[in-house]
């Protein structure tokens, strides 16, 4: 099985949007309380520091799963391997386990730097390769560019929102989704059903909300800064949600309560 998809790389620690020293007492945290997935990005400015981080922690690299995105202004034939270079340098590695695209171009012509990301992978700067926030129409696409496995979608994926559409699509060409906003940047917590229906299990709303995304078959990446929070979210495999306790939370997806909008995100394809 993939690196990416063995059984304690379904739960990475997403950095966004932390830097300087407190992204690396958080990484420092995360990898403490067992995490050995981590995700950052060139958007983000914290490779050095994540880096950083790993390097301090002491886990051996090959226990480690590395996913970092390539900025779109570096999408050009001329700037792309150089960026990976340049992330690789910051984050103190030879190659990245995961190297997705942080987005689709403006345009919307992913082919060029889908054939990119594979000459990435080709020439040994990432063992493995994906996107982020591709429609079901790009994934088609993605799968008919490259010659090497799409490894995942990094997209919103919350109980507020409705994407069984794109969760479906996504399996049909074999691409595995994994979770930003896992939370739904706290507006979960507005909602009083997780928290009920945590009592059940001795677990905490977020733990709720984690381990249903876990159950619809989609990988998680999630953040903190505070050291009992990091290691709840990853306290995630002791528990199963009921069938019952599954279709009360997937009423709430009803909501429609999607964070990344063309108003926070000129750039945003049309959503599925």
């Amino acid at each position: 099985m993939n690196i990416y998809f063995q059984k304690n790389h379904q739960r990475a620690f997403g950095t966004y949007p932390l830097t300087g020293e407190v992204a690396h007492n958080a990484i420092l945290a995360a990898a403490e309380a067992g995490y050995r997935a981590f995700d950052t990005a060139q958007m983000y400015g914290n490779e050095a520091e994540t880096g950083a981080a790993l390097k301090a922690a002491g886990v051996a690299r090959e226990d480690i799963c590395i996913t970092t995105k390539v900025h779109p202004d570096n999408f050009g034939a001329d700037k792309f391997i150089p960026s990976v270079e340049q992330s690789l340098k910051d984050l103190q590695i030879d190659y990245v386990d995961v190297l997705l695209l942080h987005w689709p171009p403006e345009g919307g012509d992913v082919a060029p730097s889908l054939r990119l990301l594979e000459q990435a992978q080709n020439q040994g700067l990432a063992r493995n390769v994906g996107v982020s926030n591709y429609t079901i129409a790009m994934m088609k696409t993605a799968v008919a560019t490259v010659d090497v496995p799409i490894v995942t979608n990094q997209v919103e994926f919350h109980p507020l929102l409705n994407q069984d559409r794109l969760l479906a699509g996504a399996s049909e060409v074999g691409i595995p989704l994994s979770s930003y906003s896992s939370v739904a940047r706290g507006e979960v917590f507005k909602h009083p059903e997780f928290a009920d229906i945590g009592k059940g299990y001795g677990k905490s709303a977020a733990q709720v909300v984690l381990r249903w995304i876990l159950q619809k078959g989609v990988s998680i990446n999630t953040m903190s800064t505070k050291p009992e929070n990091i290691r709840a979210n990853y306290d995630l495999m002791d528990f199963t949600l009921s069938h019952v306790d599954m279709a009360r939370i997937e009423k709430l997806t009803h909501t429609g309560y999607r964070i990344v909008t063309e108003d926070l995100v000129p750039w945003a394809p049309t959503w599925d």
